[in-house]
């Protein structure tokens, strides 16, 4: 039996782990389920006024700017994206098999959300395929689907087969470069490979990332008409990173993630703090590189589990983000509805703790290098009772008008940041 555990700031679920043998995580399941019911009777907005044609909701953004609540009680919504005036969002349907759904809002948003698709196993993220339809993210596969067709459900075929799907990160997240490939991230199966007791693998390399294919990787595939791409005969691009769940692809081509970096570092060295380290990161992926998951944290640093590990061999990340912000969503921003973006990555932190629940724009130059840190968009997303829930950032996209659409998997809601009305 695998179960998993803990109220993860990554997925914002509840998950049980029985894996080491022994179950001992009774208290925190009790504790789980306790945060979760805090959760789920937070998990609504009060608005009041209007932002730009949705019902206004109270979060801090920059002047001239609001949050509107597009829809709400979507299930658990995970990936956004539009075709024309149609708006897609699919449903993981929580952490079941065959539960997700892919929906469909018309009139940019406006409409009443329809099930175009049901029955879909454990649905990340979407993305417009560039001959039409939809690329689907899904557990242990990348799919394809026309949403328009008479009989949608007839059009699903697989366009990438054999990923992994076990383990603490099973979620296909996906992103389209310019010539019509697609990246893909295959997370970690564990936290910091441990093994039995949480005691990581003792001797050789740690097992997971010597896979078929690696886990903590990203791939690079080409998609064919004639038949799906075996994940397992594919060279990694980059390996070395834990959870790349935030994936974009600069108009110049290069691409760029926002990696979830380890949790619980202090139980293997109390010294260090898990409230500070290790650091999450944004990366400028270079094909071929290590990053160093799961022997370097920081990019420099040694894991405790594995002290004497020399890190100059792995590549460092391109800046370190906040430990435990757990980015989920970004997208390069380009328009002139919200003019201090422009040119600006725009990435959702999901996390729980004090650094997450945001979202923050990254100045970059056209190859993706930072031009100073992360900057608040949208904050002040903490719980307040009778006003808002904990914000739950997943996935992010711009509208043709340049408004940016804003999935929360937690509160079941989809959101739009918008240039105030006058």
């Amino acid at each position: 039996m695998r179960l998993r555990s803990g109220f993860n700031p990554e997925s914002g679920t509840c998950r049980i782990t029985c894996g080491y043998g022994i179950c001992v995580r009774f208290l925190v399941l009790i504790a789980c389920v306790a945060a979760a019911h805090t959760v789920a009777a937070a998990q609504s907005y009060v608005t009041s006024g209007d932002c730009d044609g949705f019902p206004r909701v109270h979060l801090a953004t920059p002047p001239g700017t609001c949050m509107g609540l597009v829809a709400a009680h979507l299930g658990f919504p995970r990936g956004v994206a539009a075709i024309g005036g149609d708006v897609y969002v699919v449903d993981m349907g929580g952490w079941r098999r065959n539960h997700g759904r892919l929906l469909k809002l018309a009139d940019h948003g406006r409409g009443k959300s329809e099930v175009v698709l049901s029955g879909l196993d454990e649905p990340n993220a979407l993305v417009p395929a560039p001959r039409g339809g939809l690329y689907l993210g899904l557990a242990g596969k990348v799919a394809w689907l026309d949403p328009a067709a008479a009989d949608a459900p007839a059009t699903l075929r697989e366009i990438v087969a054999h990923l992994p799907d076990t383990g603490r990160h099973p979620l296909a997240a996906i992103a389209l470069a310019g010539d019509g490939s697609l990246y893909v991230n295959v997370g970690s199966a564990t936290d910091h490979c441990e093994a039995a007791l949480g005691a990581p693998v003792p001797t050789g390399p740690c097992p997971e990332t010597v896979a078929a294919p690696p886990r903590a990787s990203i791939l690079h595939v080409v998609p064919r008409d004639d038949a799906a791409i075996d994940a397992r005969t594919l060279q990694p691009y980059a390996r070395g990173l834990r959870n790349s769940m935030a994936l974009a692809v600069l108009p110049a081509g290069d691409l760029v993630a926002a990696v979830n970096a380890r949790d619980a570092i202090n139980h293997a060295d109390p010294a260090l703090s898990d409230d500070d380290l290790p650091h999450d990161a944004y990366v400028r992926v270079e094909r071929g590189a290590d990053y160093g998951f799961p022997y370097c944290y920081d990019g420099v640093r040694a894991s405790p589990e594995y002290p004497d590990f020399d890190c100059r061999s792995k590549r460092e990340p391109t800046l370190l983000l906040p430990a435990h912000a757990a980015p989920l969503g970004m997208l390069l921003y380009r328009g002139k509805a919200l003019p201090d973006l422009d040119g600006t990555l725009l990435i959702g932190y999901h996390g729980y703790r004090a650094n997450g629940h945001r979202i923050v724009a990254l100045a970059v130059d056209a190859h993706g290098r930072p031009r100073g840190e992360p900057k608040d968009i949208v904050s002040a997303w903490d719980f307040a009772r009778d006003d808002h829930p904990l914000g739950a950032v997943v996935a992010l996209w711009q509208l043709d008008d340049g408004s940016v659409l804003v999935s929360e998997d937690d509160n079941g809601t989809l959101l739009r940041l918008a240039r105030e009305s006058p």
